[in-house]
Formats: C-alpha cells, structure tokens, sequence
C-alpha cells in the first residue's frame, strides 16, 4: 500500500454542510412528529392523533389534594350466630382509602354506597361474596357513605376486625336497628 492511499481525506466543507443540515432536519422531524405530541400535546402535522402519541401527554398528575385529613380507623364487632352489622364512611368524592379486615370464620359481606342525601333506594353495591378477609384500596365514586355489611351467617360466635386509612370525615355503625356516628381523630405526626 501506498502512502496515499493510507491517509484518510476530511470531509470538505460542503458535505459537512450537508451532514448539518439532514440532522436539523431529522431532529426537526422527531421534534413535530413525536416529542412535541407525546410531552407537550401539541399536534402541527396531525401524527401524534394518528400514532396515539397525543394521549400520552394526558396522564393525569399523580398527585391527589385532599380536602379532608388523613384519618385512620380500627374497629371490631362480634357478631353472634346469624347477626349482622353494617360500618361506612362518610367520604367525598374522589376521596382514597386503604383498608384491610378479618373475620374469625367466614361471613357474608358487601362493599357498597349510597350517595349523600338520596337514601338506601340509589345504594350501589361494588363486591359481595363469602370470605374471611379483604384487603384493597376504594377511591368513592361519589360523596356520601361508603363500606361493609357483614354478616355471620354460621352457628358460632366470630369477630370481624377492620383497619381502614383514608381520608373519611366519619364513621356510622348500623346494628341492631339502630345507627350511632363514631367520631374519627386526624392522624398526627409524632
């Protein structure tokens, strides 16, 4: 091999240029076509509708206000052969809430609402079934009182336990033909 044909020529000028100018225009075409859609919602050429791009700059923004405070709940009842009790929370709309709750042996339950000022007839029911614990997480679809109906449908006494976080202004207990309001203290830090 010869000297000449070792050396490695520079680009000229010119195809530099050229270089410049294909990479503006592709980073431009990904700008319009995929950034500005997907991050911004913005839409000039019409592809991120197209492609689904756009609904990714929709997410909504993790972070939930409250107006309530944070409270958090721990109740029991014993329920005797055949007894029941129902316990819901007066929750806003929208307002989380995380819960776990046991019972000794199995019994009958039923997670429903009823929306405020429009009584037992507009109740939604969202889970019912036989079990002896449920743990999940309830955002209310709407203000008014939200929980559980439990009842032990055996012949043996059994204690149903319930934790419950979230941000509820109260708790109402229905038993024995009668409801009694239980007042709920905000979490506080140490």
């Amino acid at each position: 091999m010869t000297a000449e044909k070792d050396a490695i020529t520079p680009p000229s000028p010119r195809s530099i240029l050229i270089a410049i100018g294909v990479s503006i225009g592709v980073g431009s075409l990904i700008l319009l076509t995929t950034i500005l859609p997907a991050e911004f919602g913005l839409d000039p050429l019409g592809t991120g509708n197209l492609t689904g791009l756009t609904e990714l700059s929709r997410t909504e923004n993790p972070f939930e206000e409250q107006a309530e405070v944070h409270r958090s709940d721990y109740v029991e009842f014993e329920l005797g052969p055949f007894q029941s009790v129902e316990y819901k929370y007066t929750m806003d709309l929208d307002a989380p809430m995380v819960f776990t709750w046991t019972a000794g042996r199995e019994v009958y339950f039923d997670m429903h609402a009823e929306p405020a000022g429009l009584g037992e007839e507009y109740a939604e029911s969202f889970e019912q079934g036989n079990d002896i614990s449920r743990t999940g997480s309830f955002h209310a679809p709407f203000t008014g009182i939200h929980g559980w109906f439990w009842e032990n449908r055996s012949g043996r006494t059994t204690t149903v336990r319930l934790h419950a976080a979230g941000f509820f202004i109260d708790s109402t207990v229905f038993r024995d033909g009668g409801d009694f309001s239980r007042a709920l203290e905000p979490v506080t830090a140490p």
